[in-house]
């Protein structure tokens, strides 16, 4: 099969790895010069084009499967909005155009769109509440991805972390706000698209490891497999009382959910990280070693 990837990304390359060890045609689609040499370094096929110029659509192949992984660089609502909502349009409408469409569409979302929950567990049943203008934004998309004229998924990542993505730093010095860590590693975000598209999976699905954890948890553990001292902890009122916070950090400490993964298992996945534990452990080494 050929696979689009636009956006190919920190997950996309990982993805069009993988797919390209099981025998498929990746084009990686990014719109700088340094996004194409990175997807060429991968092995894929690289077409610049941006999801926000419909008219740059046209450079990019015929896709069997289309991935929309693109990035809005960390910027604001407005500019996740082009990306997300618009970007997705001008694709979903460029493709279904085509006299050969897409077979199938997986869009990546966020589980953030779920707001919070108080530290209850959430799953695709889960009502969303996006608390944020941003988390509003890939809830829309999410819908936008959800009427595609061809069959479509969205997965819903949970925290990314892997390699470059590591926060030994963060969870080793402190100090700790209280709160509940939702992760998956990179390889298990990407292989989870992966599998959606070889397996024909539509609708949403939550890509998230078997093992929601507490961050104070989380810390004493790095910092014991370590071997330094754990950090200091302080609880959510602590920091809020510190006064020092934007509006978008007071929602993020306030913000509290535990993802279930349960049917992305019961679909038949299989984890190469189930959980933390085995995700850092290449993280530890290195650290250890240094």
């Amino acid at each position: 099969m050929r696979t689009v990837v636009l956006g190919c990304g920190y997950v996309g390359l990982e993805l069009g790895r993988q797919l390209r060890d099981r025998g498929h045609d990746v084009v990686g689609v990014r719109r700088s010069d340094a996004g194409l040499d990175a997807v060429a370094d991968a092995g894929l096929d690289p077409v610049r084009a941006d999801v926000t110029d419909p008219e740059s659509l046209s450079d990019v192949p015929d896709a069997d499967w289309l991935v929309f992984a693109a990035s809005s660089g960390g910027r604001g609502a407005d500019a996740a909005r082009r990306v997300f909502v618009r970007g997705l349009e001008n694709a979903v409408e460029a493709f279904a155009g085509r006299d050969d469409p897409p077979e199938r569409l997986v869009y990546t979302s966020s589980t953030g769109v779920y707001g919070d929950h108080g530290g209850d567990w959430v799953d695709e049943d889960t009502r969303i509440e996006p608390t944020t203008e941003k988390t509003q934004v890939l809830a829309e998309a999410e819908d936008v991805a959800l009427s595609a004229p061809f069959p479509s998924a969205v997965a819903r990542f949970a925290g990314l972390y892997g390699p470059d993505r590591y926060r030994l730093g963060r969870y080793l010095t402190g100090p700790v706000t209280e709160g509940y860590l939702n992760m998956v590693h990179r390889a298990d975000a990407a292989g989870a698209v992966r599998f959606a598209l070889e397996e024909a999976i539509d609708g949403v699905v939550l890509i998230v490891d078997d093992e929601p954890v507490s961050k104070w948890e989380f810390a004493d553990w790095l910092a014991d497999e370590c071997g330094v001292d754990r950090p200091p902890k302080r609880t959510k009122e602590d920091r809020l009382d510190a006064g020092d916070l934007s509006e978008a950090a007071r929602r993020r400490i306030l913000t509290s959910k535990r993802c279930s993964n349960r049917r992305l298992r019961e679909l038949g996945y299989e984890f190469t990280y189930p959980t933390y534990r085995e995700g850092y452990r290449a993280a530890i080494d290195d650290y250890c070693d240094d």
